[in-house]
């Protein structure tokens, strides 16, 4: 482990498929139950022994300096690196390898929430001596990854090879040696895929790993994102009320609601499986259903399936 003391964490991504929610704020750092996502990813970096972070930007760039003004999280410092082009996934490692330092490192998509054993993958990864290790999982969405399970080796991603059909996930995280830098061109807008592709075409140790045991959600749509509050509900694991959230009289919540920090709810007010984010505002008598309310907007009526 103790060659392995960096992760680049992407945090770049437009999040389109969650407008209006994310207009003014990076898909990473849209709330789970009061956590900004990309948080979870830090925590789960950080237990497997990572030391150093890497975080890239692009959409509102802003957001990710008030929600970590110091530039640290848990104590540890966070590096960020603004793409005013947005370079993709390769690109983005390209853009941070002086960040990097020459060492082997973690990719983690900063907009999937999971609670995969990371500090597995990294061991695996060393011990097959891989240029660059894929965690894979055998369902929860796309199946697009051939992989032999026996040899350790991913065969073909998307069908792009013609050879055996996918079957596997690809979870958005991969354990990475540093050679895997070369392969990249410079100041160049490019997905790591084609680049997976031409390792499989040469022989090049793109290998796997299969991690089934825990969670991993793709919060892609405004129904998966409430989806995974219920089921945090479900399993206990959630802080639900913020103690500076101003609730009136009489409010009934229920469900897997979620109020934040600063949030003011009106008396009289229903709310079932809603999340408000800091700030939000619930008027007087309100009646929300699988609701979302943002940072500073506020809320009033009766509503079912809207976001404000």
């Amino acid at each position: 482990m103790d060659r392995l003391i960096n992760a680049f964490v992407l945090g770049a991504g437009l999040g389109t498929r969650l407008r209006p929610l994310t207009e003014n704020t990076p898909k990473p750092l849209i709330p789970i139950c009061q956590k900004p996502l990309i948080t979870f990813a830090f925590d789960r970096l950080i237990d497997a022994g990572i030391t150093r972070l890497a975080v890239n930007t692009h959409h509102s760039p802003e957001a990710y300096s008030l929600e970590f003004p110091e530039a640290s999280y848990r104590g540890m410092p966070i590096h960020f690196r603004h793409e005013e082009v947005l370079l993709e996934t390769a690109g983005g490692i390209k853009n941070v390898e002086d960040i990097l330092r020459g060492t082997p490192f973690v990719v983690y998509n900063g907009d999937i929430l999971s609670d995969l054993p990371v500090k597995q993958a990294i061991r695996h990864h060393f011990s097959q001596g891989n240029e660059v290790t894929l965690v894979l999982r055998s369902a929860g969405g796309p199946l697009q990854v051939a992989f032999d399970e026996r040899a350790g080796r991913v065969l073909d991603i998307g069908g792009h090879l013609g050879g055996k059909a996918g079957e596997y996930l690809f979870t958005g995280i991969y354990v990475v040696d540093p050679a895997f830098f070369s392969r990249i061109p410079p100041r160049t807008k490019i997905s790591v895929i084609p680049i997976f592709l031409e390792m499989i075409r040469g022989g090049g140790k793109l290998g796997g790993i299969l991690l089934d045991e825990g969670e991993w959600w793709d919060l892609g749509t405004r129904r998966q994102y409430l989806a995974v509050h219920r089921r945090l509900a479900a399993a206990g694991k959630a802080g639900w009320v913020h103690p500076t959230a101003q609730i009136g009289s009489g409010v009934k919540i229920e469900g897997a609601t979620v109020i934040g920090a600063g949030a003011e709810v009106g008396g009289g007010a229903t709310l079932k499986d809603c999340i408000l984010w800091k700030g939000a505002k619930i008027a007087s008598g309100s009646l929300l259903e699988r609701c979302i309310v943002t940072s500073g907007k506020e809320a009033h009526g009766v509503h079912t399936d809207a976001d404000f």
